[in-house]
């Protein structure tokens, strides 16, 4: 079946307290992408957000971001009172996110519903405890080790604990046991909210598209906790780091600084960190899409402590295997595949192997003239066609940096005359593919300007901040996009 899909992640869904939400206005814009015909919603990793604020980088791969904690649905269950949260500043700029502020507000509005928390009116609070106790009980504990020391990475901790010593640990179990039980109660209701969302979504026909990122954070509960999993030395200091080698768009590289995992230790278990992470991110939603593929195949090495990517290696990855044996205990997996990047005739043969559909980006296709991101080279249905991801510009952005060579070839590949009418055509061209679900971010659709963009690569400090506003859901953008769907058989 063709579909379509549009690319908003929660924290840009409109919201009177700084920040999207999980409540009335995520079930609003279920109404729009049902009025609209729109039967894919994808959003980025759900994960809570560190210094930097992108969702790439998480204290946990398991746990959800409490931003997205609705305090409507909390005052709903006689947990806060409207007083508690509607007289406090929660934004600077209505078009943006304020992480600032809203790290100052959040957990102090938290904490006021966890005083009111009572586990004996929840029964689902236990089932919740059990059932998520190989990740939830170390998260917590975790959590409350970071707020008990200013935040500061696991890694700057007294040593016994740092080195998650097994007297320590005990220790501080009991001396945080309040703090423990608050950032469970905040993975019970973030995990209660979610799933009422994704069941009104899917009750109305409506696929979420969820992502998960291939590394951890190196300031995060499985480095701290699981430090075998990933290439560490004696002292749980990285040996080596992940990023990308130089290329034409960054002579140093990109160093990302996350871990690396030591392939040959979980190998050795079975994958089986792999095969349970996968297996949650299929219960948390219908579609995943896996960041950074191809470093399956293989990964660049960064030694630890460089300053930039320049020095580093090439190393080999459990390729396919380890997606062979996740579908011999999960069943067959609905995986997108990000296979952007350096593709290697290896990379090809590993994601032929595993069957999953792969990514075109159609503002890579008009950068450097024939190439496989033009709608005629797809070649085959088994892909998604994105207009752009959040990592691009918006395309209103994308148009107005063009170079003149670039201009000329997109006006003349899309039949159209004016630099203005190139973002609409692009979505048209995705839509029109052959692709078996065509993507677009929901600010081209609002024809959002380079100010809107998500996410610029290699920068800190102006990205994830995208917000909608309520009037931005018209029944006349329904009533396009509906018209665009129909017209494609998507």
């Amino acid at each position: 079946m063709r579909k379509s899909c549009i690319l908003m992640h929660i924290s840009s869904l409109p919201s009177e307290y700084g920040i999207g939400k999980m409540g009335r206005h995520a079930f609003d814009f279920v109404d729009f992408l049902v009025r609209s015909e729109t039967k894919c919603w994808q959003i980025l990793p759900l994960s809570p957000t560190s210094y930097g604020d992108s969702p790439y980088q998480s204290f946990s791969v398991n746990a959800g971001n409490p931003y997205f904690i609705d305090f409507e649905i909390l005052e709903g269950d006689g947990l806060l009172e409207s007083s508690d949260y509607e007289l406090r500043v929660w934004e600077s700029d209505e078009n943006k996110v304020d992480y600032g502020i809203i790290y100052d507000n959040c957990f102090d509005v938290l904490r006021i519903a966890y005083s009111r928390f009572k586990p004996t009116r929840f029964p689902a609070y236990k089932k919740f405890c059990e059932k998520n106790k190989k990740w939830l009980d170390e998260y917590a504990l975790f959590m409350a080790l970071k707020f008990k020391n200013n935040g500061k990475a696991w890694y700057e901790w007294e040593k016994d604990i740092a080195m998650h010593k097994p007297k320590a640990v005990a220790e501080a179990k009991k001396e945080l046991k309040a703090d423990i039980g608050f950032y469970k109660f905040l993975q019970f209701e973030f995990s209660r909210q979610w799933t009422a969302l994704k069941d009104y979504a899917n009750r109305n026909g409506v696929e979420i598209i969820g992502d998960i990122p291939i590394y951890c954070a190196l300031d995060s509960v499985e480095a701290w906790a699981s430090p075998k999993l990933f290439q560490f030395d004696k002292k749980h200091r990285p040996v080596s780091v992940a990023g990308c080698p130089p290329d034409d768009f960054s002579p140093t590289g990109q160093l990302w600084g996350n871990p690396l995992y030591d392939w040959d230790y979980h190998k050795k278990t079975g994958y089986e960190w792999w095969i349970d992470r996968i297996r949650t991110a299929s219960e948390l939603y219908d579609v995943v899409r896996i960041d950074h593929f191809r470093g399956f195949e293989s990964y660049y090495t960064i030694p630890f402590g460089n300053e930039d990517a320049t020095v580093g290696e090439w190393k080999k990855g459990p390729n396919h295997e380890l997606f062979r044996l996740a579908e011999e205990k999960l069943g067959k997996l609905n995986i997108i595949a990000e296979d952007l990047g350096f593709i290697t005739p290896e990379v090809r043969e590993m994601l032929d192997k595993c069957g999953y559909p792969g990514m075109k980006v159609l503002q890579f296709g008009f950068d450097n003239g024939e190439n496989e991101h033009l709608p005629h080279n797809f070649g085959s249905a088994n892909c998604y066609a994105y207009t752009g991801t959040h990592d691009n510009e918006t395309l209103n952005g994308w148009v107005e940096a063009m170079d003149k060579k670039s201009l000329k070839f997109a006006k003349k590949y899309l039949n159209v005359r004016k630099r203005s009418e190139i973002p609409m055509a692009v979505v048209r061209a995705a839509w029109s593919s052959v692709a078996q679900t065509a993507v677009a971010q929901m600010q081209d659709f609002l024809d959002s300007g380079r100010d809107a963009r998500m996410n610029t690569p290699s920068t800190l400090g102006s990205n994830w901040q995208f917000r909608a506003r309520e009037d931005d859901f018209s029944p006349e953008l329904a009533k396009k996009i509906k018209k665009l769907n129909r017209l494609f058989n998507r």
